[in-house]
């Protein structure tokens, strides 16, 4: 049980899967982990069956952690990578979040992240692993109608950099990624062409990122080639972070 192994989060969609495809293409077993169970069915029927396991589980769940983590050890004996990629989004104005839609946010982004590290933190340890969390742009610059989404954004930033303090003696790096706007199918569906077209002139690169060019940072980071990589928050963002001290019509 040589092969290096990932257990990715949030993985029947977008980044999480894009994720696994990319870390399969380069010889790696991943776990795919997602409540969804139907996408994560469709997902995993293209992926290679030697080197896939799909786990249905809810990582806000404070007793689901262990038991997909067990399974993780059967299924490949080792545990190389941590992607915390499962995420919910909810966005609304500061006077309409009411605590219920508070927590929802917190329990997945927040809870979950912290309790899913916790538990599979015995087997990094062996393995002398990598955590990445993904965060967001909205973890690092604030913006309308996310003071749930952004807050918990944030407190991931801060407890990446408290896993790579703590853990970093057992030889465990923990990073986090910090994804911009990416044209996944949920974007290009609530984004209207207002939206878009504001998005590319407060980027610098002028568009959106893709889910390939946000998972191969992640697999850079859980690869050797970031061996001395801990405590870092990286924006893959097109320059978007960078262009909170001016206005896109003075770029022109």
């Amino acid at each position: 049980m040589t092969t290096p192994t990932a257990l990715i989060t949030g993985a029947a969609r977008g980044i999480g899967l894009a994720t696994a495809r990319m870390l399969q293409s380069r010889g790696w077993n991943v776990a795919l982990l997602d409540r969804d169970a139907d996408e994560l069915a469709t997902a995993a029927a293209d992926l290679p069956a030697g080197q896939t396991l799909t786990l249905t589980q809810d990582i806000s769940d404070p007793q689901a952690a262990p038991v997909f983590l067990r399974a993780v050890d059967q299924r490949f004996g080792r545990l190389d990578a941590l992607v915390n990629n499962a995420g919910v989004a909810d966005f609304g104005p500061i006077g309409d979040t009411g605590f219920d839609r508070w927590r929802t946010v917190m329990e997945t982004n927040l809870d979950g992240t912290f309790l899913t590290t916790q538990a599979a933190t015995p087997m990094l340890r062996d393995t002398r692993g990598a955590i990445v969390n993904i965060a967001s742009i909205s973890g690092l610059r604030a913006s309308t109608l996310r003071v749930a989404y952004g807050t918990s954004k944030a407190a991931v930033i801060a407890l990446t950099q408290q896993q790579a303090v703590e853990l970093g003696e057992y030889g465990i790096r923990a990073n986090a990624v910090c994804p911009g706007p990416v044209r996944t199918k949920l974007a290009m569906a609530v984004h209207t062409p207002d939206i878009i077209a504001a998005y590319h002139d407060a980027i610098p690169l002028n568009r959106y990122g893709t889910e390939d060019e946000i998972a191969e940072v992640i697999s850079f980071l859980v690869s050797p080639a970031a061996s001395y990589v801990t405590g870092q928050c990286i924006a893959a963002d097109g320059g978007f972070e960078a262009t909170g001290i001016g206005l896109p019509a003075l770029r022109g």
